[in-house]
């Protein structure tokens, strides 16, 4: 029967599996960043960066939960129920339905990077995340509430156009924390594993290089799972050596300026604009002739 889908695809997975994931990747990542740092020196002492990141995070976890849980557990049971979107439609057996949602929510995602960079009221919200002087596991899950608040309605298009699943959803959503944390460590991999990992997804060295202060290299690798999109949209680098990198934001280089309690404030205070480039449209312009990259 085309309509009929078993219940335990509607289901997301078990919260001990993916918080168990979260939880154990971020200690994993803790540990080893102080054992083989990739980028040496520091603006500010570790442990009140990452209290401070942690803070930040709660906000927007609490913010998740208040604004977009209810969205998206409605939006994915109208998928269920009502076959919504392009994967419904291909009628994928799993979990090939599972696998192309989570391709397609990365893709977008892509999109949503690019667009929290040019478009100058996003910016305000997502430059506190690139406001962090100095970058590691903890980094990558410091986002503005406000930034969570607004991403709801991109996160409702995904699912309803994409036609997601809860159990695509909540996959999804599990290795991208998984993969955030890890492409934010300040980790220092063997270099042969890091160039074989980046023909496949994002890497530390990788997404060092889009958290420089430098505009050009800032607009560059967008993607926050597979590199296969900034592959095709011409945006991959990987030709900046740590040592050459200045991370954060050019005119928020000092720690007084960056305290939780002037991130929390900074979107709605005057501030500068990105000088980041090229326009979006450039940005998402797929390269005449696919180049590669080299690692």
């Amino acid at each position: 029967m085309r309509g009929f889908r078993p219940r335990h695809e509607s289901e997301p997975l078990p919260v001990w599996v993916s918080a168990g994931a979260v939880l154990g990747t971020f200690a994993l990542l803790a540990l080893a960043e102080r054992r083989r740092p990739l980028r040496l020196g520091r603006h500010e002492p570790k442990p009140r960066r990452e209290v401070r990141n942690l803070a930040v995070a709660a906000l927007a976890a609490a913010a998740v939960l208040v604004a977009e849980s209810p969205a998206t557990s409605r939006l994915t049971a109208l998928v269920h129920r009502r076959r919504v979107g392009l994967v419904p439609a291909l009628n994928l057996r799993p979990p090939l339905d599972t696998i192309l949602a989570c391709l397609l929510l990365d893709y977008t995602l892509y999109l949503w990077h690019v667009l929290v960079h040019r478009v100058p009221l996003l910016w305000r919200f997502h430059r506190v995340h690139h406001a962090d002087l100095d970058m590691d596991a903890s980094t990558g899950v410091r986002f503005h509430f406000g930034e969570m608040v607004i991403s709801v309605l991109w996160r409702a298009a995904q699912i309803l156009l994409i036609g997601v699943s809860k159990r695509a959803l909540s996959v999804w959503n599990m290795l991208l924390l998984v993969e955030v944390m890890f492409h934010h460590s300040n980790l220092r991999l063997p270099r042969a594993l890091e160039r074989w990992l980046g023909k496949v997804v994002v890497t530390p060295r990788m997404h060092g290089i889009h958290h420089s202060v430098v505009p050009e290299e800032m607009s560059s690798n967008w993607s926050s799972g597979l590199t296969v999109w900034d592959w095709l949209h011409g945006t991959l680098r990987a030709d900046v050596p740590q040592e050459r990198l200045t991370i954060g934001v050019d005119d928020l280089r000092r720690p007084a300026q960056v305290t939780l309690a002037n991130l929390v404030a900074m979107p709605f205070v005057p501030q500068r604009s990105l000088r980041a480039g090229e326009p979006m449209e450039t940005a998402l312009r797929p390269p005449a002739d696919l180049p590669g990259a080299q690692h």
